[in-house]
């Protein structure tokens, strides 16, 4: 069976600790490469039939960096979070019916392989929405992974919103996923911002389609830094040593 596939980028965040104020985050070079190239790269190896990423902080160069892409761009102006960053590309997607894979900009070691089988279990096991989780030793400012007594994912848990015993799981959320477009875009602007950083969080709209009675499903990546985003100089050096080793 052949499934529609869209793909949505987040790359309107400002990226304070990288130290530069000339550049938005995702367009920081790794081994002379934007971040953002290596995530629309991971979006054309799934022959995606729309590419869209949303951009809103120096989004100028953004799209410059990106003109000889087949991307779409949706503007989110004001940075209020995951969940109304996604929303901002539901006129691009009104008349698509099929599956939305959300990427973040700045992770650009996630491999083709660990795509491939976060929609072959969204397939599978018959998902509305799939959430692509890792272990980290250290899951410090990452979203908490709960599951139900029967192992099955429970919900999302940020880490400022996190309990003492929350904050001990090891499972966190990537920030990637996949979702049935039609029903994603029906919830989305149901999520409100009642937490810690007054934000709309896109794992929010999970447990409005749970209500609905839709499974959520769960992928776990072979390794942590496979997901790890880059937010400081150091993790930009580190990453790039990573691919470097990967390429020898």
């Amino acid at each position: 069976m052949t499934y529609q596939l869209a793909v949505v980028i987040m790359a309107a965040g400002k990226g304070t600790r990288m130290k530069r104020d000339d550049i938005p985050k995702v367009c920081n070079l790794v081994l002379g490469k934007p971040l953002i190239q290596y995530v629309v790269d991971q979006a054309k190896s799934l022959s995606a039939s729309k590419i869209i990423c949303i951009v809103g902080h120096q989004q100028e160069v953004v799209r410059d960096s990106l003109k000889h892409e087949p991307v779409l761009f949706a503007e989110q102006l004001e940075q209020l979070g995951t969940g109304h960053a996604v929303l901002q590309t539901s006129e691009l997607l009104k008349d698509f019916d099929g599956d939305v894979i959300v990427l973040s900009g700045d992770v650009p070691m996630l491999k083709g392989s660990t795509l491939a089988a976060l929609l072959k279990t969204h397939h599978t096991g018959g998902y509305t929405a799939t959430v692509l989780t890792a272990l980290a030793d250290n899951p410090t400012g990452y979203g908490r992974v709960l599951r139900t007594s029967d192992d099955l994912f429970d919900k999302v848990v940020e880490h400022k919103d996190a309990s003492e015993d929350q904050l001990s799981i090891k499972e966190i959320n990537s920030g990637i996923y996949v979702f049935d477009s039609k029903k994603l875009f029906a919830e989305l602007h149901k999520v409100g911002n009642s937490n810690a950083q007054g934000e709309y969080y896109l794992p929010d709209v999970l447990p409005l389609l749970q209500k609905r009675g839709a499974k959520v499903g769960v992928e776990i990546c072979e390794t942590f830094s496979e997901i790890q985003g880059i937010n400081t100089v150091d993790e930009l050096k580190t990453v790039e040593a990573k691919i470097l080793a990967s390429q020898e």
